[in-house]
């Protein structure tokens, strides 16, 4: 059978504008929607955003941070895990590297880009007697962690609304400063350091968790630093550094000692393809929003993609970097 001359010419002009459209879309979606502006209110009134349109928790539960999947996990598959309890898996492991899993006599705890504090909340519920704070700089969160303190009936720890890089506390504060992936938004990654360090106390113990660039060089190529641009703007992110950058920042402070360093990708990697797994397996948190939140998931899931394939391409690694503040004679 011939199709008729009329029918092809539409066949034809579809197929034409479908691939405009698809061209389109991909032009749209390879643009960073969402550019660091030079101010920590950019970076905080996304995180409003994110916090009362809900999906974020909703998908990620109390932790808007990467999980930790075990050796056997990754054997046997990762899309078979929880994924919302791979984060507190993370958060015990981190405690257990950074040797914070067993802090005599802590006073008090400062959790540095708390998110709505779920971290702070496992910290407040392991060491009752010590004083939990946790900063950030999304009110919203402000709000939404102290929400869920609330119901969880914890009085050891508070949230508020503070610059990590300009910290209203007084030096030799705090007996652990945990930093869990706040690293990334700091647009001066050497203060954000010196800061954590000033208001740590001696012999306290500082803790970071960060995404982090390959070291250079080996030098990027061009399209490793379109990659690399892509991700820092599409998610307001000043720039990223190298986790060998992050330990020259601590030893150059002067005042931190058993400086240790490790790349958890392994570890962590399964997250990006698992936070987009679990989106599809239930939708109807999305189905139910409106069309803009349809668009800005569209849009995380590319981002998710792409920063897998920056792990798993050795572009990216994820940082974790530990010391000790000095005991002066």
């Amino acid at each position: 059978m011939v199709m008729p001359a009329p029918a092809v010419g539409a066949a034809v002009g579809f197929a034409a504008l479908a691939a405009v459209l698809a061209r389109s879309i991909k032009k749209v979606l390879d643009t960073p929607s969402r550019p660091y502006n030079g101010s920590f209110e950019g970076v905080g009134k996304e995180y409003d955003e994110w916090t009362n349109e809900g999906i974020l928790e909703k998908f990620w539960g109390e932790h808007i941070h990467l999980g930790y999947y075990t050796e056997e996990e990754r054997a046997s598959g990762w899309w078979k895990a929880n994924f919302k309890q791979a984060k507190y898996v993370f958060v015990d492991k981190m405690m257990e590297w950074g040797d914070a899993d067993n802090l005599e006599n802590a006073e008090r705890i400062l959790d540095v880009g708390c998110g709505f504090g779920g971290s702070s909340r496992i910290l407040a519920k392991k060491y009752p007697d010590a004083k939990v704070t946790g900063i950030t700089l999304s009110r919203e969160q402000v709000r939404r962690g102290t929400e869920l303190a609330v119901e969880q009936d914890l009085a050891n720890v508070e949230f508020k609304a503070m610059d990590a890089l300009h910290m209203d506390y007084e030096d030799n504060t705090f007996d652990l400063v945990w930093a869990c992936e706040s690293g990334e938004h700091m647009p001066d990654k050497q203060k954000y350091i010196e800061e954590m360090t000033r208001v740590l106390k001696p012999g306290g113990k500082l803790i970071v968790a960060c995404w982090c660039q390959r070291e250079s060089p080996p030098k990027f190529s061009e399209e490793e630093r379109s990659r690399l641009q892509f991700l820092y703007d599409e998610w307001s992110h000043p720039f990223f550094i190298s986790i060998e950058q992050f330990a020259r920042f601590m030893k150059g402070t002067g005042s931190l000692e058993k400086i240790g360093t490790d790349n958890w990708v392994q570890q962590t990697i399964a997250s990006w393809r698992h936070s987009i797994l679990v989106g599809v397996i239930n939708p109807w948190p999305v189905v139910f929003s409106s069309p803009v939140v349809w668009w800005k998931v569209i849009r995380e899931i590319v981002c998710l993609e792409r920063m897998h394939r920056a792990f798993r391409d050795g572009l990216m690694t994820y940082g974790m970097i530990k010391a000790v503040k000095k005991i002066q004679n």
